[in-house]
C-alpha cells in the first residue's frame, strides 16, 4: 500500500468519523430537548440515559445512515482535493482514474464491512436495550400493550386472542382450533393463558374443551392445565420495532415460522431481512458517485459538489421508500425491492465513472 492510499483512506476516515459525529451529536441534542420532560419526570438514572439508551441511540441510527454519511463524506473530501487541483496532480503523474478509486474501495470494504456486522449482529441486541428504555421512560403507553391475536399456527391450526399483554405474557379469551380442511374437528375456550418462563409451557385456566369425532362431540371442563403449544410469547411480534431487535439468525427462523403458519406479513419481514445486506452494499455504489462527482474542478467548488449529492441522495431514499412499499402492499419480490434501488444507483454509478475526468 503507497503513500497516497494511506492519504485517502485516512481523509476518507477521518472525514466519515467526522461526520458521523457531528450528524450524531446535532441527532441526541434534539432528542434530549424533546424527552427532558420524561427523564425529569420518571427520574431516569443518568447512566442508563447513556449507556442504555444513547449508545444505542448512536450504534442504531448512525449505522442506519452511514452509506448516506459515507456518499456525503466521499465528496467533502474529494471536492477539497479537486479544488486544490490534488486530483489534477495525481492523474498528470501518470495515476490512472481506475488505480485512484483503488483506496477509496478498501475504505467502503472497511465501512461497509463494520455496517454489515452491525446490522446483522450487534444492533439487534442494541435495539433490545434502547426499545426496552424507550418503553419504560418515552413511550410509557406501551408498558401495557394490549392487542388481539389471531395467527394460523400452521394448515388447519388456529389461534385468537381478543386481548394479548406483551409485557405480562398473558392473553384473555383464548380460543385454540383443529380443522381438517373442511370440519371442526376441536376447539378450545379459555379465559386466559399465562406463560411459565420457567417451564416453557402455557397456563390455561377456566377451559372448555370441544372436541368431535366422526359426528360425535364431547365436552370437557375444567379450572387449569398446563400445556405446550407450537407458539412461545417471542412470536407475537410484528411492529418495525420487534422485528429489529431480531439478530440474522433469530430473524431467519422467525420468517421460517410465519410462512408455516401463512403470515400474510411475511413480505414485511423479509424486507427487514434483505434490507441488512443490501445496505452495507450501497456504500460501494455511492462511493463511487461520490468520486464520480466530485473529482472534476467545478464553478461553485464543494458548495455545488454537496448540492448534488443531496439531491441524488433524496431521490436514493425516496426510490428505497417506494419500492419497499411495493413490497409490504402490492406483492413484489420482497429481495428485488431492496435490491432495485441499488441497480439503478449502480447504473448510474457506472455512467458517471465513465465521464470523469481521466
Amino acid at each position: 500500500m503507497k503513500i497516497l492510499d494511506l492519504y485517502i483512506i485516512k481523509r476518507f476516515l477521518a472525514t466519515f468519523f467526522f461526520i458521523l459525529g457531528i450528524i450524531m451529536a446535532i441527532a441526541m441534542i434534539f432528542d434530549v430537548s424533546e424527552h427532558i420532560d420524561n427523564f425529569v419526570k420518571y427520574d431516569t438514572p443518568i447512566f442508563e440515559i447513556i449507556w442504555d439508551y444513547y449508545k444505542n441511540f448512536i450504534l442504531f441510527y448512525g449505522n442506519l445512515f452511514s452509506p448516506l454519511l459515507t456518499f456525503l463524506a466521499v465528496i467533502f473530501f474529494t471536492s477539497q482535493l479537486a479544488s486544490r487541483t490534488e486530483i489534477v496532480a495525481i492523474l498528470s503523474s501518470g495515476v490512472s482514474f481506475r488505480r485512484l478509486m483503488r483506496p477509496y474501495f478498501i475504505a467502503a470494504t472497511i465501512l461497509a464491512s463494520i455496517s454489515f456486522y452491525l446490522n446483522n449482529y450487534l444492533v439487534p441486541k442494541a435495539n433490545r436495550e434502547r426499545i426496552e428504555f424507550e418503553n419504560q421512560y418515552i413511550n410509557t403507553y406501551r408498558r401495557s400493550l394490549d392487542m388481539s391475536i389471531h395467527k394460523q399456527l400452521k394448515p388447519g391450526e388456529m389461534i385468537y386472542f381478543e386481548k394479548y399483554n406483551n409485557k405480562s405474557n398473558i392473553g384473555y379469551q383464548f380460543t385454540y382450533e383443529v380443522w381438517d380442511g373442511i370440519e371442526l374437528k376441536e376447539k378450545l375456550f379459555a379465559s386466559y393463558l399465562k406463560w411459565d418462563s420457567v417451564s416453557n409451557k402455557w397456563n390455561v385456566e377456566d377451559y372448555y374443551f370441544r372436541r368431535f369425532n366422526n359426528g360425535v362431540e364431547s365436552i370437557e371442563q375444567g379450572k387449569s392445565f398446563d400445556t405446550t403449544y407450537a407458539f412461545t410469547p417471542d412470536e407475537f411480534v410484528g411492529r418495525v420495532e420487534d422485528i429489529q431487535m431480531l439478530d440474522v439468525n433469530e430473524l431467519n427462523a422467525f420468517i421460517e415460522r410465519e410462512k408455516i403458519k401463512g403470515s400474510s406479513n411475511v413480505p414485511f419481514y423479509e424486507v427487514e431481512k434483505h434490507s441488512r445486506n443490501a445496505l452495507p452494499f450501497s456504500t460501494y455504489i455511492l462511493t463511487v458517485i461520490g468520486v464520480a462527482m466530485s473529482s472534476r474542478k467545478v464553478r461553485g467548488g464543494i458548495g455545488a459538489h454537496i448540492a448534488m449529492g443531496l439531491a441524488l441522495a433524496v431521490t436514493y431514499i425516496l426510490a428505497m421508500k417506494v419500492t419497499t412499499v411495493y413490497a409490504t402492499n402490492a406483492g413484489l419480490n420482497p429481495i428485488i425491492a431492496v435490491w432495485i434501488p441499488n441497480v439503478i444507483y449502480g447504473i448510474i454509478a457506472v455512467v458517471l465513472y465513465n465521464r470523469a475526468p481521466k
